[in-house]
């Protein structure tokens, strides 16, 4: 099939071209669409015009819709409008069409320039070009031409003028083809050129003329298919006006009218092949090659437009040949292609009259449209989900039972498109077949409405999925499309509490209790009006019919419920579950209607059933939901709340006078008291304290009497345990509720003074329940004590309390100690160790999962103190040590804490940080002694912790300037703190603690290097820089990790030379030669030497130093052996020399005794002398840089030629693109996502990048977008 071929340039055109067309525009004036001049033998294919017409309408001067052409430079016409708008589309192709009519070579010259425009190219084809060049050297041109240092072209380039261009773009192509239909799209110049043109255009290694030109031709087949549509119609038409005359009687047929239709018909059947011909050169020459590019946004708009081409000419394109397209695209790597697959093929399931055609295509990519339901792009698991809904709407036969079941789960999703997706699915798999009701016959209710089925349906679904906790997840994916079927209440009501008919199954106890729960989930989501936590997107505003939908049905749920609850409750009182769920109902009633509606009998069967309810169950869910409905019931904007309210003062009466008696008689017993007042003491409490949660019980004096409890069980530390528990949170709401009422600042004095004694001997009682035996007691005791260190912290006194101030309460440092050392002891263990939380049942994955919850929260409400300043910061160190070890417990809450600590106070929290790595270096010592192995996995896993610890910095080293250096100053002091156990001549003892500290080398600033390493020097001696054995590898390796890219910028240019640029850098920077007197000398403080500073120069940049590896590796080889025993003692500088004294914490010893009251550290004095040792050193290398610079660019030249042939060699010319996979955009987690030392940023490819020559001349690497079992696999 022809692309386009070129013409030779002699091939003579007639000179009357222009004159032939009568109309572009109305198909009734020329319905032949041809004239009689425009025969094949005389016009033309693409090609030049004869020389002398070459310069037709001017000399030496166009014109282009009406305006001069000059020296090659054209009037930007059609791309001004398409930039503006659609708003003169339609005149300006009109004007065009006139201007090829006048010289045609002219306007496809102004044709060519607006496409070479559109594609934000700047060059220009000239009349000269196009008259003397073929297509591909006009590209070439052009290619060369194009602007490289912009990365944008008009389909891409961001801005409001640019918004709507593609749209304009789109519909110019589309104006001009239909207004050129019936006469010049047939002529055999126009459309070969422009066709020819956008496939080499398409073919271009540039991106910007790939992609605009394939937008163009697509756009371009999508208007010639509509073109072939209209005379296909018009064939019919006239084959059926022809048949109809044909068979007349002989005596009334017209014979010259059938030879009118016989040639009408043929001159539209030759359009018809010269259009099929186009769009053949179309497909086979831009879209075969396209649908497969590298860049996903042009296979994104090939299989976009052959969705169209199938929907609108399925007799021509809806067959395997052109469907296997876009199977095969289905399994692109990337979701945005995928996403046009999947809606190109709705548009065709969406029509049933199709679906025969489409039952080999289904049958072969039916697993792939189900499998992309669980698709990662959400987006695309959307609508393959709908696009089976589709398919089950054409037939039920293709979808099996496990394919169906493939989606049933997902109406579980916490994506919720996703989770309605699949529940629109499900209801029509399971709920489109109802019963149908007899004409005229009364509408059925209750238990017989049609619903009665569907909803028992429903229940067996819950039911059957074994996912009973999310029924409100399956109520809000079956809310848009059966909300009908999911209120009605009256149809449940009569489930739940009629009588089964004849010969019908009743429910049965699980039956009832799911449906139930789906009953308490519809009713909360027609009141509230939102979906369940985890699917929501935010709060969204409701339009006034959803106001009003959403009042009518808390108007109908209170109505219906007001009268079937208290029967409800009294059918299922004992049951626990049932009524937890049934209790919550009046939370979402309308309490104005028991007056309005006459109710109030209802009101007072419902108060009574509360009342029995509460008497009859100790369960603290049950009690707790009898308390919030008391709560919702007994508001005062309404008339019945003195009713509730009387109530509910007479229930708290008799249950604190059962409470005063029975703890009395209890207290009495002593140690002679039986179980069972120890139950009725209990079962009272929980009463008491479930309301308590919710109610104001200020007026009882509950306080005295559980302080005296709580004494009572500490003296004599025989207390049942689940009294202590909730005796501990009874006397926590007693001072909560009190705090309440002074934050209105409507109490006297004398009851702040008496809330801030109370409060004070409660949390004493709390700390010396921290010693409890009980596990439980302990747990509960340390939860509310840190919820009251966190209300009462300084921080109460914000937002207008200053009233408050008396009440605050700072925790003394024997209480943090106390606190931190329970979080080691009970949050950070082995899940094995836990067994007093999971009572022997280890191999119960659910008691280990709620254990693990338990501890979880306990962290998290210590860490909260850490955060708002309750504990001193540093005592975070015991938590950010287990970073690594319970990385998958507790992972998440220690980064925040280490997070939000870094809001704080950098500087502190880097000192934590430090301090940490420091606690486990001397754990390491105390457990393998001073001799042990840097290689062994204790040692290493410091090394992971620090750099770990080093990824949360980020990547703005600015911000974190200070916290790094005064982390390095902490960790080089504590090197050289102790010294060496083999006595003078050894390595100190913690001097491998720079290995750790090498980690955080590579987030110092350069110049802040160059001071961090001046700083070490202070603790070294000559000696120490000569030293190359194994033990001092850690210096060796942290000097270097600090002299990496700290002289200047061009010692990172080659990065693949490190080692040998090392070595070539330190025998440039040596001295000729030293003395003896100079090599041996001490080194003195750069303010007390300048004769000596060459000399300890050469000390730092000794020839025999080891190349360092890079400075965030965490891998060091192997010692060649161990540590020996033979040491030196401590490195005692002079006097002026030696730095100021910062003694470690005593916490480093004994990690879990925090002290709080540490030196603080005068940080600006350390800062300014860092300063000034920086610009001395800075004086010093200046001169250094102007002698080396030369012999390093020397040696540097010297090491590029021994690469040999590189590619600026090869590339000579620029290069323009990468095509290549355009990458997700998205970076993982700095902080954590990084498996390796060095950071690869994928950065988005420029977009004007020429590919390079070793790929193929379609730029497609088929394993790069689709799946091995895909490619080279034909469809059928």
């Amino acid at each position: 099939m022809i692309a386009a071929p070129e013409i030779p340039p002699e091939f003579a055109y007639p000179q009357d071209t222009d004159t032939r067309f009568s109309s572009d525009t109305d198909f009734s004036e020329d319905p032949d669409g041809r004239s009689g001049t425009t025969a094949k033998g005389k016009g033309g294919k693409k090609g030049k015009k004869a020389a002398g017409e070459k310069g037709k309408g001017g000399k030496g001067a166009g014109r282009i819709n009406g305006h001069h052409q000059e020296n090659g430079m054209e009037n930007m016409m059609l791309f001004e409008v398409v930039k503006v708008g659609r708003s003169a589309m339609q005149s300006v192709v009109d004007e065009w069409i006139e201007s090829y009519k006048h010289d045609r070579d002219v306007a496809l010259l102004d044709l060519i320039n607006f496409f070479i425009q559109c594609s934000g190219c700047k060059g220009v084809v000239t009349g000269e070009m196009f008259r003397n060049m073929q297509n591909s050297e006009i590209i070439r041109r052009m290619t060369e031409e194009f602007d490289e240092d912009s990365g944008d072209y008009p389909l891409t380039i961001a801005g409001p003028q640019w918004k709507k261009f593609k749209t304009s773009f789109c519909e110019f192509i589309s104006v001009l083809v239909r207004q050129c239909q019936y006469s010049i799209i047939y002529d055999e110049y126009m459309m070969d050129t422009v066709i020819s043109l956008l496939t080499g255009l398409s073919d271009s290694q540039v991106r910007a003329f790939r992609h605009t030109s394939t937008l163009a031709a697509m756009k371009l087949m999508t208007a010639l298919v509509n073109v072939a549509l209209n005379l296909s119609i018009n064939m019919d038409n006239t084959q059926r006006q022809y048949e109809a005359e044909r068979n007349k009687m002989v005596a009334k047929r017209a014979n010259d009218r059938l030879e009118l239709l016989l040639q009408k018909r043929k001159e539209l059947q030759e359009n018809q092949d010269e259009i099929e011909n186009m769009m053949n050169a179309i497909f086979k020459g831009v879209f075969v090659h396209r649908y497969r590019d590298s860049i996903a946004e042009i296979r994104a708009i090939c299989i976009e437009e052959i969705g169209v081409w199938m929907k609108l000419y399925s007799d021509a394109f809806l067959n395997d040949s052109y469907l296997k397209y876009v199977g095969w695209t289905m399994h692109d790597k990337q979701g945005e292609v995928r996403l046009k697959c999947l809606t190109a093929l709705q548009g065709l399931y969406h029509n049933r009259e199709l679906n025969a055609r489409l039952e080999l295509f289904t049958s072969r990519f039916k697993d792939r449209i189900v499998s992309m339901t669980l698709d990662k792009e959400y987006d695309v698991a959307v609508q393959a989900i709908k696009l089976l809904t589709l398919v089950l709407n054409s037939t039920d036969e293709v979808l099996t039972p496990e394919d169906c079941e493939s989606v049933y789960h997902l109406v579980y999703s916490a994506h919720r498109p996703v989770a309605v997706a699949a529940g629109e699915f499900l209801y029509k798999k399971l709920f489109s077949q109802r019963e149908p009701e007899e004409e005229g016959a009364p509408k059925r209710r209750g238990r017989q409405s049609p619903n009665a089925n569907l909803i028992k349906t429903t229940v067996f679904f819950f039911l059957e999925s074994e996912l009973h906790e999310h029924a409100a997840y399956l109520v809000d994916s079956l809310w848009e499309c059966g909300a009908e079927l999911l209120k009605d209440w009256e149809c449940m009501i009569s489930l739940l509490l009629d009588d089964p008919m004849p010969g019908e199954e009743a429910l049965t106890d699980r039956q009832e209790t799911a449906l139930i729960e789906i009953m308490l989930c519809t009713v909360r989501q027609a009141a509230e009006c939102h979906p369940p936590v985890g699917r929501g997107t935010g709060k969204r505003v409701m339009t006034a019919k959803e106001k009003k939908t959403q009042l009518d049905d808390r108007t109908r749920i209170t109505e219906l419920f007001a009268v079937a609850l208290p029967p409800l409750l009294a059918k299922y009182a004992v049951d626990a579950e049932k009524v937890t769920n049934l209790l919550q109902l009046p939370q979402y009633f309308d309490l104005e209607i028991y007056t309005t509606g006459r109710l109030e009998k209802h009101l007072e069967a419902l108060l009574r059933q509360i009342k029995e309810i509460v008497e009859k169950h100790t369960d603290t869910e049950v009690l707790e939901s009898c308390s919030k409905t008391y709560h919702a019931l007994c508001n005062e904007e309404f008339t019945i709340f003195n009713r509730v309210d009387i109530a509910r003062s007479q229930l708290l009466d008799e249950l604190v006078d059962k409470f005063s008696r029975l703890l009395e008689d209890f207290l009495q017993e002593g140690e002679d008291a039986d179980e069972d007042d120890a139950y009725q003491v209990l079962s009272t409490l929980k009463r008491i304290t479930a309301f308590h949660n919710a109610h104001d019980l200020s007026g009882w004096d509950l306080f005295t009497s559980n302080f005296k409890l709580l004494n009572t069980g500490i003296e004599n530390g025989d207390m049942p345990e689940q009294i202590v528990i909730h005796s501990l949170q009874c006397t926590h709401y007693v001072i909560l509720w009190q705090l309440a009422k002074l934050s209105e600042g409507s109490s006297r004095k004398d009851d702040m003074v008496n809330l801030r004694k109370q409060m004070r001997a409660f949390c004493m009682m709390c700390q010396r329940y921290l010693t409890n035996v009980n596990t439980a007691v302990k747990e509960q005791a340390f939860t509310i004590l840190c919820d009251l260190l966190l209300i009462f912290s300084h921080q109460m006194v914000s937002g207008g309390r200053e009233h408050l101030e008396p009440l605050v309460y700072s925790p003394e440092d024997s209480l943090q100690s106390e606190l931190l050392s329970f979080i080691l002891n009970h949050v950070f263990i082995d899940q094995d160790d836990d067994t007093n939380s999971t009572d022997g049942q280890q191999d119960d994955e659910a008691v280990k999962i709620e254990a693990l919850h338990k501890r979880r929260n306990l962290l998290a409400a210590y860490c909260k103190l850490i955060i708002y300043c309750v504990v001193e910061m540093r005592t975070g160190a015991d938590i950010f040590k287990q970073y690594m070890r319970y990385y998958n417990d507790y992972g998440d809450i220690i980064k925040e804490t280490m997070s939000k600590t870094r809001q704080i106070d950098k500087i502190q929290c880097a000192k934590t940080l430090i301090l940490s790595l420091q606690q486990l270096f001397n754990e390491m010592l105390s457990e393998l002694g001073h001799g042990f192995d840097r290689s062994s996995s204790a040692f290493c896993g410091i090394k992971e912790l620090a750099r770990r610890f080093s990824l949360t910095f980020g990547l703005d080293q600015v911000k974190t300037r200070d916290a790094i250096a005064m982390l390095h100053k902490d960790g080089i002091e504590f090197a050289f703190k102790e010294p060496s156990p083999q006595g003078e001549g050894g390595p100190p003892l913690n001097l491998a603690f720079l290995d750790i500290l090498s980690e955080f080398s590579s987030k110092l600033m350069r110049q802040d290097k160059r001071t961090v390493h001046m700083y070490l020097e202070r603790f070294m001696t000559f000696q120490m820089a000569l030293q190359r054995e194994d033990c001092w590898l850690p210096l060796i390796s942290y000097r270097n990790s600090l002299q990496a890219g700290g002289d200047d910028d061009t010692m990172s240019v080659m990065s693949g030379y490190s080692s040998r640029g090392s070595s070539v850098r330190s025998k440039k920077v040596k001295p000729p030669a030293a003395t003896a007197g100079t090599s041996a000398a001490k080194r003195k403080l750069p303010e007390e030497e300048s004769s000596s500073g060459d000399v300890w120069q050469q000390s730092i940049q000794t020839p025999v130093m080891l190349p360092s590896p890079h400075l965030t590796s965490t891998a060091m080889r192997d010692p060649k052996r161990g540590r020996d025993d033979s040491y030196m003692g401590v490195y005692a500088l002079p006097h002026e020399q030696q730095p100021p004294p910062h003694p470690l914490p005593h916490q480093q010893h004994h990690p879990q005794t925090p002290q709080h009251h540490q030196t603080p550290m005068d940080y600006n004095s350390q800062v300014t002398w860092m300063l000034a040792q920086r610009q001395q050193e800075e004086a010093r290398q200046q001169q250094e840089r102007a002698m080396n610079y030369a012999k390093l660019r020397t040696n540097l030249q010297h090491a590029i030629s021994r690469r040999g042939t590189g590619l600026m060699e090869e590339d000579e010319e620029p290069i323009v693109e990468d095509v290549m996979m355009s990458s997700e955009g998205r970076m993982d987690d700095l902080n954590e996502g990084m498996d390796f030392d060095t950071m690869d940023i994928d950065l988005p490819p420029s977009k004007n990048r020429r590919e390079r020559s070793e790929l193929k001349p379609d730029y497609f690497d088929p394993a790069s977008i689709m799946d091995e079992s895909v490619l080279g696999v034909s469809m059928f």
